[in-house]
């Protein structure tokens, strides 16, 4: 399979910035090329309001992403601004794609998510590549096994 470059927005809350590395290495291990559009300890967003923040920064970086990744952690569910960032995507009409945490053995996942998600994947690289890519639509519970057949939105393309 020919690799692209794909342009990924990474949705999770800020404690758990030391896993977007953990992600994003495992991608280019298993051969994908990622521009990542998220906001994170590395590329940080000092502004205080909460409009600004998602009109002004999130916004246009999903839409310049052609996937949202939902980085599943048990305090992803929690989070406002996943959230958020889950519906927008939606919206725009993006693929979306949670993906368990390294070392997750299973929490509850945000119900945007739940309701919107294209696939949800284990820690596994090809697993990962073959979701954000769209060769695979389902959800994996964190050991890989299947999980919730839940029918799978699509999204025309």
């Amino acid at each position: 399979m020919a690799n692209d470059t794909k342009n990924v927005f990474i949705s999770h809350i800020h404690e758990d910035d030391e896993g977007l590395v953990k992600l994003k290495d495992l991608l280019k291990d298993n051969g994908m090329t990622i521009r990542d559009y998220s906001i994170n300890s590395d590329n940080p967003n000092n502004a205080k309001s909460e409009e600004y923040i998602k009109n002004e920064i999130l916004a246009p970086r999903i839409r310049q992403s052609s996937v949202l990744v939902v980085y599943i952690t048990p305090d992803t569910q929690d989070s406002t601004y996943v959230d958020w960032e889950i519906e927008y995507a939606e919206g725009q009409n993006k693929r979306i794609v949670g993906v368990w945490a390294w070392g997750e053995a299973g929490c509850d996942i945000p119900e945007t998510l739940d309701q919107h998600y294209d696939a949800i994947v284990s820690w596994n690289g090809d697993h990962i590549f073959d979701a954000i890519n769209g060769e695979f639509d389902g959800y994996e519970r964190p050991d890989g096994s299947p999980g919730d057949p839940r029918p799978i939105k699509r999204h025309p393309r």
